[in-house]
């Protein structure tokens, strides 16, 4: 990672930047080859309608346009389910991009994530394409179920192994999971994502969940199997550890995991949303400057 200009918060460094979207693109492969080549046509719209923003930008700034312009539209993608039409593809893009990132300044100066912008926009204003249209890669039928709902409801079939290897409903990078943990891994190894996130995150998601599930076995589900369901993997690792977005300080960057684990285990328990990962990321990327803040005040450093 490397710093921005004046006024900026830390952001990828270039190297950062193109390892996170090759692994990025991995995904975006193996979501085509489980649910279709469709998935390269929502990312074509993503990218299109991407790039046009940030260009319209550069030119009114005069400047040029932000190297990192390819990461929002491919996470956004990613994040996104496999047959949602184009049209919300393409909302989703210059909601993220327009409003999530280059109203702030863009680079380094945005305070929620920008895929996060998108996919919470089109979820809250076009719930049905959202929740209720999920392709379901052995059948090639749509479904109403994913196994995140399924487990909430007591009804989850899957093994560990079908949900790691990608053969379930899902969004577009959710579903091939050995393969998220596997580039995960690699992203920590190499230094591009800060270990101590998808760490706090998924560890206290697990032990918040136990502790429900030993209490409260009818509402609390299986706290090994709620790391195999929804996106908590593919946040974790590629969504809540966007520097922008993140304390800038070790404590915090725990603190800022376990917020994300607890806001994620609440709404995926008690909310009429069976997934909390976007939620939780918005609300913790909205609090991060306050945890620099406390931080600082307790070692006694500026704020």
């Amino acid at each position: 990672m490397e710093k921005t200009t004046e006024h900026a918060l830390p952001a990828y460094s270039p190297r950062d930047m193109w390892i996170l979207t090759a692994s990025m693109a991995v995904l975006l492969v193996a979501g085509a080859w489980i649910f279709g080549v469709y998935v390269f046509a929502m990312a074509a719209m993503a990218y299109g309608v991407a790039i046009v923003i940030e260009l319209a930008f550069a030119k009114g700034r005069k400047r040029p346009i932000e190297r990192d312009w390819m990461i929002t539209p491919l996470l956004l993608v990613l994040l996104l389910p496999p047959s949602v039409p184009l049209w919300l593809v393409a909302i989703a893009s210059g909601i993220g991009v327009f409003f999530g990132k280059m109203i702030f300044g863009g680079r380094g100066r945005y305070i929620f994530n920008p895929a996060a912008v998108g996919v919470l926009f089109v979820t809250v204003s076009f719930l049905a394409e959202m929740t209720t249209d999920w392709l379901d890669p052995m059948t090639g039928t749509t479904t109403i179920m994913t196994p995140v709902w399924a487990l909430h409801l007591g009804e989850l079939e899957h093994s560990i192994w079908t949900l790691l290897m990608g053969e379930v409903t899902g969004s577009t990078g959710e579903t091939f999971r050995l393969g998220i943990l596997i580039l995960g891994l690699g992203l920590i190894a190499l230094k591009v994502i800060n270990w101590r996130v998808p760490l706090a995150y998924i560890g206290s998601v697990f032990v918040i969940t136990g502790i429900g599930h030993l209490l409260v076995p009818d509402t609390f589900v299986d706290p090994v199997m709620s790391l195999f369901v929804g996106t908590l993997l593919l946040g974790a690792f590629f969504l809540a550890t966007d520097p922008t977005t993140t304390p800038q300080n070790s404590k915090g960057l725990i603190i800022y995991g376990v917020g994300l684990g607890a806001i994620t285990v609440i709404i995926r328990t008690f909310s009429a949303f069976p997934e909390g990962v976007i939620f939780a990321v918005i609300i913790m990327n909205a609090v991060s400057g306050l945890i620099d803040n406390w931080h600082s005040e307790m070692e006694g450093e500026p704020a």
